[in-house]
């Protein structure tokens, strides 16, 4: 599966080169998936990142130390659609830990399915003490903290759930002017980051039978159409207002048609093959916005992968001007590996280069 062409990307990624790299650099990481979406969560080997808040030490691993993301996410050691977490301190005393997401474009304020992985490797790495059934631990994200719940029955754990930053419906049935499907309407939600979201029957696809190249063609141009259009503010902070992707849907929002099937794509065109936690949250939102679905009432969303996560809305707030809800996300993240990666003096293509 690949994205669309983007000759102009290719073309600066093939050109990137970074600064010079410490002698003896070596980053090792504990592979896992969420529903198929790769999760490689860094364990030894960056830098100390500094910054009094976590959004500043996101802009500072941006603007100094991107290569490293390179080197992580892009190939030869990646692939186009890899993902990684970094953890790092928390500067919020209620928070047991922080962590920036890494991906293709950059990073993210908020990753969901990173989450779900990283509260089971938490507990079973011991980084926050083993409570059975429940081990509870909060986990800072760039969009806000967010509190996880870790199933552990004995020395396994289990399902992972956790609950939202405030999520709300940024716009409903804006329009969108684009060059394949002229204008067409599609809601805007916040889950921990903007999305389109829209059913894909509106541009004449199907989430469960067209190809996922046609739907991922379809969502980036939804996306960078209305970037062009709809400017994105979000009441907290400057950092976090920008559009992170579009979501296409089967249109089975109402409570009790269960599974909804989505398509996520984000960043460069990259797809999720989960169905991504900060995609349901802000498909909750919007649901609860248009009085499809009422508090507690738990829902099954579906990946491409035919992965599942369960989602509710389990109460109201507000966010700035905007009405508000608490959105519980649960799923399941499994080990795959570990890595020990590191870069030999003179190999220039072994700093990260994509294809796609």
């Amino acid at each position: 599966m690949t994205a669309p062409e983007n000759s102009e990307h290719k073309a600066a990624n093939m050109s990137v080169r970074c600064p010079p790299e410490p002698p003896g650099l070596e980053v090792t990481t504990v592979e896992m998936h969420t529903g198929g979406e790769p999760v490689r969560i860094v364990t030894s080997g960056y830098p100390e990142i500094p910054g009094a808040t976590l959004l500043e030490k996101r802009r500072y691993a941006r603007e100094e130390l991107d290569h490293l993301r390179k080197l992580l996410i892009f190939e030869p050691r990646g692939h186009f659609d890899m993902y990684a977490a970094l953890p790092v301190p928390s500067d919020q005393p209620d928070c047991d830990f922080a962590a920036l997401f890494l991906h293709n474009e950059g990073y993210s304020t908020m990753c969901g399915h990173a989450v779900i992985a990283l509260g089971r490797y938490a507990v079973d790495r011991g980084l926050v003490p083993r409570q059975e059934p429940e081990t509870i631990l909060r986990i800072q994200c760039p969009c806000g903290p967010v509190t996880t719940r870790v199933t552990v029955d004995g020395r396994a754990s289990g399902e992972v759930r956790f609950e939202s930053v405030p999520a709300f419906a940024f716009a409903l049935d804006r329009e969108i002017e684009t060059p394949s499907f002229g204008k067409i309407l599609s809601d805007i939600g916040y889950g921990g980051a903007f999305y389109c979201v829209l059913p894909a029957s509106r541009l004449g696809l199907d989430v469960t039978v067209s190809p996922v190249d046609d739907l991922v063609a379809a969502a980036t141009e939804i996306t960078e159409s209305a970037k062009l259009q709809i400017p994105i503010v979000h009441p907290d902070a400057g950092d976090l207002g920008f559009l992170y992707g579009t979501i296409l849907t089967d249109g089975r929002d109402s409570f009790g048609h269960d599974p909804t099937r989505n398509i996520c794509v984000f960043a460069n065109a990259e797809v999720d093959r989960s169905p991504t936690g900060s995609g349901v949250t802000a498909r909750l939102a919007l649901q609860y916005c248009r009085g499809l679905i009422g508090r507690r009432q738990c829902r099954d969303f579906e990946s491409v992968t035919g992965a599942r996560f369960t989602g509710q809305v389990l109460g109201e707030t507000t966010c700035g001007p905007y009405s508000a809800v608490i959105a519980e996300v649960g799923g399941r993240a499994y080990y795959t590996g570990e890595s020990r990666f590191f870069l030999e003096e003179d190999d220039e293509i072994g700093r990260g280069f994509l294809l796609s």
